[in-house]
């Protein structure tokens, strides 16, 4: 990671609980049929998308250094990056979605460093290189997607989640580890596809994050734009699956037009997609991720702002009209009117002003929780936080002064009050009191023995999001993964295979000239005669080499293959008509 941040000042501006994440990418550990899996991919994807894909994917592929021959370094791909104000980093598959946002929003691209196996080359649920190396990064050189990317991560990161959200991630998860895992029993893997269908089918009321995962699904995954009759592709799960990319582009494949509807349009992430929707450009992107921004929680505040966090069950912020910021797990909200009239968080709390933490109102201060009162004074039309120090002294919210303030839903605060804090404008906005007692109706919530009795000011909920509002008032790095990336120990069949895969890499990048393909051929035949790749990469040498007899035999290999695995005879076709098109990426 050290190396990586010399490389690019972006990974800089990185918080310590996103760091939490990474891993190294152990570019060693890259076996020669993953580079050929890459390089087969690679040759096809710029032969397909050349004619479908938006204009800055083949452009992007060179601004960010992404090779057809070898998997991308990380190190190499951060030294580009930086120049388009960009950087990447490597993790184990899905991470959980606001950190998925939250790195979008640094401007910082998560590839999960892992790739797909060869059984699995047309497409993968799970995240890998090819899907992030290839797909997302070669767009992102496009100015106008670029910063849609980053605003989105900015949006999405404060998106409040469900309980059932995590749940989700975690079933999606497990699904696609054991599905690109070697060995995995059918059993569990139709076990754990019917448990994320199952999930997905009882959600219930969808949370913010569900539905702004929705928008990043149908843009930035399977995005298409230009026009319903005429789209190109731009999504990066078209981009990397060499299966969809071709599918989408048929008249199986329902064309819409992509509006803010597209927010209650839900996927299936284990089959096709059977419907996309087409932006007319980049910027339209944007129009619309802003029209769903303003239905969130983070632009309206108010009561459901409120209700989204207690039924999240985890860490957020509300945000008062004073911008005093409270960051906890919000347990309890009393309404009068529809209007939130108190809120409760219980557990470790923290108070801030613009995303920084009021000094002495961290946790340590406010370990069990946190209770304010939301509104106006009752009989008086001048809120507290719009009170100049006259208006204040009139009301006796003065220092010293024994007070009880009714508000107009009901809460009642009676007290000593010790003195208050001002914002930059002036603004009361907090309150601290001794001696104090908090009710509501015949409920007394705050006792004088408790304490000193904290009053955050402020007569609206103007914000409520996901996250602390400062970052460093709690203790963030705390992700444990219910479960890694699944990593086997080789059959020496498979350390037999990759040597001869090896040996033809190294002939094809001069490593190794003397190496006789024809016996490696011949290895091949005898010891691993279902393999349909290395074929193809022998032929491949032997074509552009004129050596006739040899295509010749690979031909009627590869021909009995087909016939024994009909399966993979289009891949085998379609590797075939590249090479001999003479198809290379320059």
């Amino acid at each position: 990671m050290k190396n990586l941040i010399e490389i690019n000042p972006v990974l800089k501006k990185l918080p310590k609980h996103l760091k939490q994440f990474i891993k190294p990418q152990n570019y060693e550990e890259y076996s020669a049929i993953d580079q050929a899996v890459w390089r087969y991919v690679m040759r096809k994807n710029v032969c397909f998308l050349s004619k479908v894909a938006h204009n800055s994917y083949l452009k992007g592929l060179q601004k960010t250094g992404i090779s057809v021959d070898s998997i991308p370094n990380m190190y190499g791909m951060n030294r580009i990056l930086k120049d388009i104000g960009w950087a990447a980093v490597a993790v184990d598959g899905f991470i959980p979605p606001n950190a998925f946002m939250e790195f979008q929003a640094y401007n910082v691209l998560v590839i999960a460093s892992d790739i797909r196996q060869l059984e699995h080359i047309e497409y993968t649920p799970a995240p890998d290189i090819i899907h992030e190396g290839a797909g997302h990064a070669p767009i992102i050189a496009n100015p106008e997607y670029a910063e849609y990317l980053r605003r989105f991560g900015e949006i999405g990161c404060k998106a409040i989640s469900s309980a059932k959200d995590y749940e989700l991630y975690e079933a999606v998860r497990h699904l696609s580890i054991i599905k690109e895992a070697p060995n995995s029993k059918k059993e569990a893997i139709k076990k754990a596809e019917k448990h994320v269908e199952t999930l997905q089918k009882n959600m219930g009321e969808p949370s913010e994050m569900a539905l702004i995962r929705n928008l990043h699904w149908w843009t930035v995954e399977y995005g298409l734009i230009c026009s319903v009759e005429n789209p190109k592709i731009y999504g990066a799960g078209l981009l990397s699956s060499i299966g969809e990319s071709e599918w989408c582009m048929t008249e199986a494949v329902k064309k819409l037009p992509y509006n803010i509807e597209a927010t209650y349009q839900n996927f299936d992430i284990t089959k096709p997609q059977p419907q996309l929707f087409v932006t007319p450009d980049f910027a339209h992107l944007s129009l619309v991720l802003e029209e769903f921004a303003n239905t969130m929680a983070v632009r309206k505040g108010g009561l459901s702002g409120v209700n989204k966090l207690i039924n999240s069950k985890a860490l957020g912020t509300v945000e008062l009209s004073t911008g005093i910021q409270i960051s906890g797990i919000f347990t309890n909200v009393i309404k009068n009117e529809n209007k939130p009239i108190y809120v409760q968080t219980t557990g470790k709390t923290a108070l801030a002003y613009r995303e920084k933490e009021l000094v002495g109102h961290g946790c340590e201060t406010h370990p069990k929780g946190f209770g304010c009162p939301i509104g106006k004074l009752k009989g008086i039309n001048l809120a507290i936080e719009d009170m100049s120090p006259r208006d204040l002294a009139a009301y006796n919210i003065y220092e010293e002064q024994i007070v009880t303030l009714e508000f107009e839903g009901g809460i009642t605060v009676s007290g000593e009050i010790i003195t208050g804090k001002r914002n930059l404008q002036g603004k009361i906005i907090l309150i601290s009191f001794k001696n104090c007692t908090v009710t509501y109706k015949d409920k007394t919530l705050f006792y004088p023995d408790w304490g000193t009795y904290d009053m955050a000011v402020g007569k609206d909920i103007v914000s409520a999001f996901s996250g602390p509002a400062d970052l460093n008032s709690f203790d963030l790095i705390t992700h444990v993964p219910s479960e890694k990336t699944i990593h086997i120990k080789k059959t020496e069949e498979q350390l037999k295979l990759e040597a001869l895969y090896q040996q033809i890499r190294d002939y094809r990048v001069g490593k190794n000239t003397t190496i006789s393909r024809t016996k490696v051929f011949e290895n091949l035949i005898e010891n691993h005669p279902s393999d349909w790749l290395l074929p193809v990469e022998i032929y491949e040498l032997a074509y552009v080499s004129n050596e006739e007899n040899l295509c010749k035999s690979i031909l009627n290999h590869l021909e009995k293959i087909k016939q024994n695995r009909p399966e993979v005879g289009k891949l085998i076709d379609d590797g075939l008509e590249i090479i001999k098109n003479k198809t290379v990426y320059s």
